[in-house]
């Protein structure tokens, strides 16, 4: 389900560009849950990190607010489907992300 608004423009490093192409509130998580597609032909799929970064960026958001879910890479087409979560506060996502998701989500 789309929220209608327009969508602001996650900028990620020279190479690869990335579309929301889901955005939806789940109220009883309080959380924004996004499916994002990134495209980076002839490039490598992109950190969680920095995606998590350029996430927290386009939404204004504290980056403790930000968690990659999930990233799926097609193989040969230099596509990667991400799903991103924002929490409405760093203490929400702490209550509701897994610990190995919270490490995954570090820098390297």
């Amino acid at each position: 389900m789309s929220t209608g608004v327009q969508k602001p423009k996650i900028a990620l490093e020279e190479g690869y560009s990335a579309d929301v192409v889901q955005d939806r509130y789940n109220p009883l998580i309080k959380r924004r849950e996004l499916v994002i597609i990134i495209h980076h032909v002839g490039k490598g799929t992109p950190r969680r990190y920095a995606l998590r970064e350029a996430v927290a960026k386009a939404y204004g958001v504290d980056i403790e607010r930000v968690y990659v879910r999930k990233m799926v890479t097609n193989y040969g087409i230099g596509r990667t489907r991400a799903e991103v979560n924002i929490y409405d506060t760093p203490e929400r996502a702490r209550l509701f992300e897994p610990e190995y998701i919270i490490e995954r989500n570090q820098p390297d």
